[in-house]
């Protein structure tokens, strides 16, 4: 049960809570252990306008808060009672009454007494206070007092009633909380906390002032909203694994077999033309989005080519709707492939014929005896859902292998298997460093334990099989700590030997 609430600045709390600090700055010395509400204010309290007391990142935060806070004023003019019934009323006053919402709980973990004026750039850059308003303060006060807090939210907003402007405040009644949704986990706090106490830079000031970009587009931007979360893993500032919501631009991807089932339905009442124009349209789209590259000149139709890709290989592609691949199919595609492509062109492409329905017994065998490969609606769409999941996993080179003669889904099926367990492997890779970092912050509390390739071996092969040597890890580690993954991180040594890793986020597979 919570008594009491520590009145701290609106946009300090929004802090709080995005995991941007986990400190504040009371007025006294708070006791380690004690609990309290949090209970926003403006900046009045604050020894320097907003312009001066915040970075400059912050600054838009700062402002939308004050704004939703002095909007929660209320005036009230209170109510006088006269004897007299005719006598004129003494009108009193107006009092101000504000009315808050709390949003959230916190312990207070650590209060530390900082007076030198020397540490106070460092301390700047792990917080929002410029160096300017850390100096102000430490120069009236003569200390700073640093309380660490270990922030919850509560279950749901409380709106209360605030008439004092104490820096702590009584609530009128005591609230009921728990530890159940805790801003930061324990992991992730305490290294925070070990990184504001011994006043370790900060690894990634780049992000921060990205993310500080793009946090007033994360409000209706549904793309920089994800972006927004995914920094925030990553700097930190938010213990929540990384979920990858849908797209709503790759709805499409779901009507992939959608329009081949649609097709064969056409095909039975007799008018599937545009049933098969929506047909080929889609797995046009399917394969530019899977890399390829489709030409704009072939558009199916009465002696048309359905579609033909140039890179990163020819494929000429033939699309078909209805139940049945019809018998003529494959001498139709090599007819119109040899027409406008020519036959040296059409003999040294690739050759796909793509529909819902099953092929004849003619056209399978004609099939492999011109090496056309026959895939099923659902199979592209497993395909594009894949590419859309992990959008490095496909290898359209290596792909390109499993274009075998004849139906072909259980080849591609094989290929996204093959994917799926490198993709797995790799996860595994990292949850070995994750749990190597989380062993070694019980005792040494670093902020970003690093460990040698041969640690890292050997924690993967203790409860992994098949078992790796070093020289496969090493690779594994230097794809998952390139820029362009940043799942670990790298510190290089002077030789691949000597290289060390550290966890930085999960890669979450289904």
């Amino acid at each position: 049960m919570i008594n009491t609430a520590l009145r701290l600045p609106a946009p300090e709390i929004e802090a709080l809570l995005q995991g941007r600090i986990i400190a504040v700055m009371p007025n006294k010395f708070i006791t380690p252990g004690r609990e309290f509400a949090l209970s926003p204010a403006d900046t009045s309290i604050n020894l320097l306008p907003v312009e001066q007391y915040y970075h400059l990142s912050f600054l838009p935060i700062t402002q939308s808060k004050l704004a939703q806070i002095n909007s929660q004023g209320i005036l009230i003019q209170p109510q006088q009672m006269s004897l007299l019934s005719d006598e004129e009323q003494l009108k009193l006053p107006l009092l101000a009454y504000e009315t808050v919402l709390l949003k959230a709980w916190a312990k207070c973990e650590l209060c530390q007494i900082i007076n030198n004026a020397g540490t106070l750039g460092n301390l700047s850059q792990l917080t929002i206070w410029t160096t300017e308003a850390l100096k102000e303060i430490l120069k009236q006060r003569q200390n700073i007092f640093l309380a660490y807090l270990r922030v919850y939210h509560l279950p749901k907003s409380i709106e209360v009633p605030i008439k004092s402007s104490s820096q702590f405040l009584a609530l009128p009644q005591p609230l009921n909380v728990s530890e159940a949704n805790p801003v930061l986990n324990d992991r992730t706090f305490a290294q925070r906390k070990h990184q504001l106490e011994k006043l370790e830079p900060p690894l990634h000031p780049e992000l921060e002032e990205l993310q500080s970009a793009i946090a007033s587009l994360a409000i209706s931007q549904p793309a920089a909203k994800q972006l927004d979360d995914d920094l925030k893993v990553f700097l930190g500032w938010s213990s929540d694994k990384l979920i990858e919501q849908p797209d709503p631009n790759l709805a499409w991807i779901n009507n992939i077999a959608k329009l081949g089932d649609r097709s064969i339905e056409q095909d039975e009442k007799k008018s599937n033309y545009q049933a098969g124009t929506d047909f080929e349209n889609i797995a046009r789209q399917s394969l530019e989005f899977l890399g390829f590259k489709v030409e704009s000149g072939f558009r199916g139709g009465a002696g048309g080519l359905d579609l033909y890709c140039s890179k990163p290989y020819p494929i000429v592609c033939e699309c078909k709707a209805g139940r049945l691949i019809p018998s003529r199919t494959v001498e139709e595609l090599l007819k119109l492939g040899g027409m406008h492509l020519g036959k040296a062109q059409l003999l040294t492409s690739a050759k796909l014929v793509i529909g819902p329905g099953h092929p004849s017994t003619d056209t399978l065998k004609a099939a492999k005896e011109w090496e056309v490969s026959i895939i099923n609606a659902m199979t592209l769409q497993k395909l594009v859902e894949f590419k859309a999941k992990y959008p490095g996993a496909i290898n359209l080179v290596e792909l390109q292998q499993y274009l075998e003669p004849g139906q072909i889904d259980y080849k591609i099926d094989e290929y996204i298997h093959k994917a799926e367990r490198e993709i797995k492997l790799r996860s595994q890779i990292i949850t070995a460093v994750k749990e190597l970092s989380e062993q070694d912050n019980e005792t040494s509390k670093a902020i970003h334990p690093s460990f040698t390739v041969t640690e890292i071996r050997v924690h993967y092969n203790a409860t992994h099989n098949p078992r790796l040597n070093d020289e496969v890890v090493h690779d594994l580690l230097i794809e998952l700590s390139s820029p362009l993954t940043g799942y670990l991180g790298r510190i290089k040594g002077s030789d691949w030997n000597s290289d060390r890793f550290y966890f930085l986020r999960d890669l979450l597979i289904n």
